[in-house]
């Protein structure tokens, strides 16, 4: 397993975060045998919470796979805790800069190298009223066009209860129930090997947001609403525009 080829850092890391979250949540994790033991991968996660980062590695790692998350440039720069996750291999994503195509040959080639990629196609938590996942960024797209990796999703729900960024309320009490379900990869066949335009980027977006919002369904129970997108309004009657792929 990748995990058993971790330095002195990852291990680090592991002993200081898997314990707390042991205590702290009641795991409903499936979907492993979709997360391939070795090679590179595309992790693909809905973000419903600040906490969710954390139950997400915890859910990776004890799938036999090291996760590389990208992650926002200034959390980088915290002392200490930004060189460790260097030492840790996340990557660094420099927003509305040059540089924030660095960030994305970063993650290619850790996926050329055999790594287990996360990424929140989303950008940033969800800002859906009811936490169901919205329209996500283009980097995901990007990501499997050039390094043809499978792209499995991932859908959590549980973690907003730790910290819920609508309210920013923060709850630490035990056996918190936490559900991570991996689904088999998404199905992108029909864009191998073509062009990054911006339709092609968009449409295997949504093929990816439309399999992680049916995965949270499934967590959830009922049904899901369209995917929900936080830039798109529709003028005077305030309401906001969804968007809805093929299957």
């Amino acid at each position: 397993m990748a995990r058993r080829r971790l330095g002195f850092w990852s291990r680090f890391a592991v002993c200081l975060v898997k314990p707390p979250l042991i205590a702290l949540t009641k795991r409903d994790w499936r979907g492993w045998e979709h997360i391939p033991a070795e090679g590179g991968v595309i992790l693909a996660v809905n973000h419903v919470s600040h906490a969710d980062p954390f139950t997400t590695a915890h859910y990776v790692y004890d799938s036999g796979r090291w996760p590389q998350f990208l992650g926002k440039e200034s959390v980088f720069r915290i002392p200490l805790a930004g060189k460790i996750l260097y030492w840790c291999r996340q990557i660094p994503v420099h927003r509305g800069t040059s540089d924030a195509v660095k960030a994305l040959d970063a993650a290619v080639e850790a996926v050329r190298a055999g790594g287990a990629v996360v990424i929140y196609p989303e950008g940033t938590t969800t800002k859906e009223p009811d936490l169901w996942p919205m329209r996500g960024k283009t980097g995901v797209a990007r990501l499997a066009l050039a390094t043809g990796a499978p792209v499995i999703p991932i859908a959590t729900w549980g973690p907003e209860k730790i910290f819920d960024p609508r309210t920013k309320k923060v709850r630490l009490m035990p056996k918190i129930p936490v559900s991570l379900w991996a689904g088999p990869p998404v199905d992108l066949s029909k864009w191998a090997g073509a062009e990054p335009s911006a339709a092609v980027l968009n449409e295997m977006t949504d093929a990816v947001m439309i399999r992680l919002r049916d995965l949270l369904a499934e967590i959830r129970g009922g049904q899901a609403p369209p995917i929900w997108s936080p830039a798109a309004k529709n003028g005077a009657d305030g309401d906001t525009a969804t968007v809805e792929g093929a299957r």
